[in-house]
């Protein structure tokens, strides 16, 4: 083995080249050829198309922007699509996963609809074991 005095360090500028764009590429990925994709910004993909409500797709993060300002003002002040709207931009600004994004929206979509509690759902547990004591 090499001492580390002995070991060469000039590099081939063809290496040096290979290595720089390695280190330019961390953190992209390619898709559709060799145009590389950032892994931030308003361009990006969601993993999983939003159906909205009037039949289209929130296909990009910039799609699901669109469509949020685009809502009427009574729903694009409410809370929930305010709480979206931060959760788009976190995601896009700092290149959070998407799924943060997609759940913001979807609650916000959703904010109308009750969720019902149905107790006959689940058998319970409790009060089935007989304990040692009782018997």
């Amino acid at each position: 083995m090499p001492k580390p005095s002995e070991c060469v360090t000039d590099y081939s500028p063809r290496l040096t080249s290979a290595l720089h764009d390695q280190a330019a590429d961390r953190g992209r990925r390619r898709i559709k050829g060799d145009r590389p994709i950032s892994n931030r910004g308003w361009q990006r993909e969601s993993d999983e198309p939003i159906a909205v409500p009037d039949g289209g797709t929130l296909r990009t993060l910039r799609d699901a922007g669109d469509y949020i300002t685009k809502l009427p003002k009574a729903d694009h002040v409410a809370p929930e699509w305010q709480a979206a709207m931060e959760a788009l931009i976190l995601v896009a600004d700092l290149g959070g996963p998407t799924l943060f994004a997609r759940i913001g929206i979807m609650r916000a979509m959703n904010r109308h609809v009750e969720r019902l509690f149905n107790p006959d759902r689940k058998d319970h547990h409790w009060g089935k074991r007989k304990l040692k004591r009782d018997a």
